[in-house]
């Protein structure tokens, strides 16, 4: 999955069904839990010193924003097909580089939203320093990226595969 200028968010078909079935879950049965977990505590009396009512509600209001997020990026999104396992580095890819052309000091990770991430693998960003670096190269090929501090740095990549997770 990749954003582009135009706000398009291209996601493969089993991504897609992912995020509509948690828009589903959110503005379905989780919006009934959390009306009722206020309501019960509303009940409970005064709600400046009610901890469980200020919890609940704050619960709620994350939960609108994931929503509205959701809403969002469905609305703009894009449905695609995995990317081509060519040895191209572009989004949907697990990709490992080598730091500085040291290649024990290495790092692997999913070139991606943060939609996708999840805790098995890191993920960065098609538009991340890094991310956008090593996009379009291709398996042993060398490529520069900016650093925070402004000076550039240098990697190869050893790895694209696509994401099969």
């Amino acid at each position: 999955m990749t954003q582009t200028s135009e706000n398009v968010t291209w996601l493969t078909q089993e991504a897609y069904n992912k995020l509509k079935e948690e828009l589903a879950y959110l503005t379905g049965p989780a919006r009934t839990e959390i009306a009722a977990k206020i309501a019960a505590a509303r009940e409970e009396g005064d709600l400046r010193e009610n901890g469980g009512y200020h919890a609940a509600k704050e619960e709620q209001g994350k939960q609108e924003l994931r929503v509205r997020q959701l809403t969002q990026l469905l609305e703009n999104a894009k449905v695609g097909t995995p990317p081509a396992a060519d040895g191209s580095v572009a989004p949907g890819m697990v990709v490992t580089i080598a730091f500085d052309g040291d290649e024990d000091d290495t790092l692997t990770f999913l070139l991606a939203s943060r939609e996708y991430a999840s805790s098995e693998i890191e993920t960065y960003s098609p538009q991340s320093p890094l991310g956008s670096g090593v996009m379009g190269h291709k398996v042993g090929e060398d490529a520069e990226y900016e650093l925070p501090n402004g000076r550039k740095a240098s990697v190869k990549i050893l790895k694209a595969e696509p994401y099969d997770g």
